[in-house]
């Protein structure tokens, strides 16, 4: 699903976050990435999402090199194959929260009763059920911060990037969001990779990856552990 093949990347002031990583993320799997801050895990994120070039090193998606992609081309895959959930939310403040958490189907031009179907399914979702009429001023920082949840999942998409997608939540709704992106996933045979300085957080994906100066290391989630003791 995605290769990263000796990426490096420093800030512009010369800082350097990323030296030579490689990492396979196979089709299917999700992943958690943690570290200290500062290390690069947003950083990576962006890159990953096309948001920003590496220095050196190429990534892959299905086998295609993103950072040789000419911009028209590298947005047409970020709308079909991804969907992000980034710390600022990037919710239009003119568009009402269906028309916000529909915007990629319709960029993708699915069938409208579809776009229907799905934008209701994920207002209830995210328990935002008959506000979707509503405009974003009208909601608090968490509630914008599900309908980003709902619009990156909304297009099912093959590669689902959340940059500490629970940040503004308190735990339950968290903890609720967290099940949701799971479970999509899971059944539309999705990869995920999720950012977090939570470990709780970080456990609810299949695997939990460490990212320090050397690369990324895993460390066994939760769901590895419940699954070994049911063995």
């Amino acid at each position: 699903m995605l290769e990263l093949r000796h990426i490096g990347k420093a800030y512009a002031n010369g800082q350097r976050v990323l030296t030579d990583l490689s990492y396979t993320l196979g089709d299917k799997e999700y992943v958690s990435i943690m570290g200290e801050s500062g290390v690069g895990k947003s950083t990576l994120l962006n890159l990953i999402a096309g948001l920003d070039t590496p220095d050196s090193g190429e990534i892959l998606i299905d086998g295609i090199t993103i950072t040789s992609l000419d911009d028209d081309a590298a947005t047409r895959l970020r709308r079909k194959q991804f969907g992000f959930v980034f710390q600022a939310f990037h919710i239009l403040p003119y568009l009402t929260l269906r028309q916000n958490i529909a915007l990629p189907l319709l960029l993708n031009g699915a069938p409208r009763k579809l776009i229907e179907e799905r934008t209701t399914q994920m207002l209830g979702e995210i328990g935002l059920h008959g506000r979707g009429q509503n405009f974003p001023h009208q909601l608090s920082g968490g509630e914008l911060q599900r309908v980003a949840i709902a619009r990156a999942l909304i297009h099912r998409p093959k590669l689902i990037l959340a940059d500490e997608p629970t940040g503004n939540l308190d735990s339950d709704t968290a903890q609720q969001i967290l099940m949701l992106m799971r479970t999509e996933i899971k059944e539309n045979g999705a990869s995920g990779i999720l950012v977090t300085h939570s470990h709780a957080t970080a456990t609810t994906a299949d695997k939990v990856l460490v990212l320090t100066k050397n690369g990324l290391a895993p460390i066994e989630s939760a769901h590895t552990k419940d699954s070994h003791q049911r063995r």
